[in-house]
């Protein structure tokens, strides 16, 4: 055990984590430069490499020869950066002893690198400060420097400058990695607790499951037990994971490795459970586990109705690689038969979506994201309400509930005015502001989660110049005055463009809403009206009016009786049509809700 350090890398995104990692493995030859085929060889695939994020968390095991002759094991766990997928980073943080903490020379100290060093902090981790991209000529090294130490705490010499595009730099943070990082605790002879960073699904193996043992020492053959969910296994595999799988039969206390247990559902193997055996079972899990609750949710449909089954299907495959996404059918008057998606957040929804279109090649039409509020009825009653469509009847409801974040944001100085107006129009609590330096500003507010989901990072990157970021994490529920505004087409609810919005922006936002479906609906053969309503209440209305033949032009002169009984004639078609016709609406009309800002 005391040759083995188990370390990861935190970092804001695209502030060269996966680099570094390849220029790790480059180094210490777990690759050679021909299977380098790509820049980023952990970010296998393609939408990682194509918006230079890391979704999936990956584990890799490389040897390293010391300048001194002893030769260790490096377990690295390359995380995710982004916010939707905080849960799963805290959960590899555990299995880890030390991190790397990667700031780009350019950027600065970032939100997420914030929230992140935080979580690697109360797991009590060593940090190695690295700034990396100090080859670039607008790197501020001296001022990242001092961000770095009013952070953590630490010195200049503790600081590692790299360029993971020059390879500079590698060797002193593998030095730092083995000399700086304490090498893992835990008693071989004691009952087996191991926890579960990550699980995946295999086509032919079934779930696997990635483990940093803790204590004991398990074996192919065992039986094993997962605390959360009771179930018993038999471990059918077990190994390390260096480039591919590779069986080693048994993993000890210290070991970061991979265990088939034979289950058919990762549902089974959840991600921050703990595996025992259940010949000698440990006292209790590990602490720290919970479930992936979906804080924002949509719906799925497919363009052509016929593709339902072919969805589902798709939805199943892909739910079998993450855990985290929940689906159930729901129907729908404007969009027929479907299914209500949980996501982790925006980014877990735009990455399911452009799966399910890429990887299935399914054709779909997604509704307004919205978050879970909590109703209160009269009776007493608490409802769970995901869809506007589910909403009680206004004279039923007694007080409504919305789940609000704790928003941190860091901006230059220069634009606090700008993220303050646009966090006070999100109907923000302002907190406090700090600052890392003369130049950036680390800003509060709790804002509600609703206002955040449909383009408020845009705006706030808009208002900033793209320099600040941002980073949340759910805080509570909070009584607040919403209602559901209602769009009607002729009378008939879309269901599918039904929001729920807050009383005070009720009215302006139905009234945009209505002139941007006047543009958006094609001009029907009738005239169609557009209303937006709360309750029975019609708050905003616009109208579409209709094509109209001309036909008086065949009539030369003549009787003005015969002209307006040919009127007449017409107007009594138009109010038959009327009653009888359907209205379609196209994709672009759902999305201009998501779009209402411009």
């Amino acid at each position: 055990m005391d040759h083995i350090r188990n370390f990861c890398i935190i970092a804001h995104i695209d502030h060269g984590k996966s680099t570094i990692a390849d220029r790790l493995l480059e180094y210490t030859g777990t690759f050679t430069p021909r299977e380098m085929k790509t820049n980023q060889v952990l970010d296998d695939m393609a939408l990682e490499q194509e918006r230079g994020i890391t979704i999936k968390l990956h584990a890799i095991r490389m040897p390293y020869k010391a300048p001194s002759g002893k030769k260790y094991t490096l377990n690295l766990i390359d995380t995710p950066g982004h916010v939707d997928f905080s849960y799963e980073v805290s959960r590899s943080l555990a299995a880890c002893e030390g991190a790397l903490l990667v700031v780009d020379a350019s950027q600065g100290v970032e939100a997420q690198t914030i929230s992140n060093l935080y979580l690697a902090i109360d797991a009590g981790l060593e940090i190695i400060p690295v700034i990396n991209k100090v080859d670039l000529p607008g790197a501020m090294v001296d001022q990242v420097s001092r961000q770095i130490m009013d952070l953590i705490g630490c010195v200049q010499d503790e600081i590692i400058l790299t360029s993971a595009k020059m390879k500079t730099g590698i060797q002193e943070i593998l030095d730092a990695v083995v000399s700086r990082v304490p090498p893992p605790k835990g008693d071989p002879s004691k009952p087996v607790t191991a926890l579960i960073f990550d699980s995946i699904f295999d086509g032919y193996r079934g779930s696997v499951v990635y483990v940093r043992v803790i204590d004991g020492t398990i074996r192919e053959g065992d039986r094993i037990k997962f605390f959360a969910t009771e179930k018993l296994f038999e471990a059918e595999e077990i190994g390390v994971l260096e480039m591919k799988r590779v069986r080693t039969r048994a993993l000890s206390a210290g070991d970061v490795g991979y265990i088939i247990p034979g289950a058919k559902d990762v549902h089974d193997t959840k991600v921050g459970d703990t595996l025992t055996t259940a010949d000698n079972p440990a006292p209790g899990p590990l602490p720290g586990y919970k479930e992936a609750k979906p804080m924002v949710f949509a719906g799925l449909y497919p363009v052509n109705a016929d593709n339902f089954a072919e969805l589902r299907d798709s939805l199943e495959k892909l739910r079998m690689n993450d855990a985290s996404l929940i689906f159930e059918p729901e129907t729908s008057v404007a969009l027929g038969f479907g299914f209500r998606c949980g996501f982790l957040g925006l980014l877990h929804m735009e990455i399911i979506q452009e799966r399910l279109e890429r990887e299935y090649e399914q054709e779909l039409i997604t509704t307004v994201p919205n978050v879970e509020y909590r109703v209160t009825k009269l009776d007493g009653e608490v409802v769970a309400v995901d869809n506007p469509s589910l909403m009680p009847a206004l004279g039923d409801i007694e007080k409504i509930d919305e789940p609000f974040i704790r928003a941190q944001i860091i901006a230059p100085s220069d634009y606090i005015g700008n993220v303050m107006k646009l966090c006070t129009d999100r109907r923000g609590v302002y907190k406090n502001t700090t600052y890392l330096d003369p130049t950036r500003a680390d800003i509060h507010y709790e804002l509600p989660l609703s206002e955040i989901i449909f383009d408020f990072y845009d705006k706030l990157k808009s208002s900033s110049r793209g320099y600040a970021s941002l980073d949340y994490e759910f805080l509570e529920y909070r009584e607040s005055d919403l209602v559901k505004l209602d769009i009607l087409l002729n009378g008939d609810p879309v269901d599918a463009l039904s929001t729920i919005v807050h009383r005070e922006k009720a009215y302006e936002w139905g009234k945009r809403l209505c002139a941007k479906l006047r543009k958006l609906i094609p001009r029907q053969m009738f005239e169609v009206v557009v209303q937006a309503a709360i309750g029975s209440k019609i708050i905003a209305r616009d109208s579409i009016s209709a094509m109209r033949k001309n036909v008086i032009a065949k009539c030369y002169g003549g009787d003005i009786s015969r002209k307006r009984k040919l009127l007449e004639k017409q107007k009594e078609g138009k109010k038959r049509m009327k009653q009888v016709g359907r209205v379609e609406i196209p994709q672009e009309a759902f999305l201009a809700v998501l779009a209402m800002e411009d």
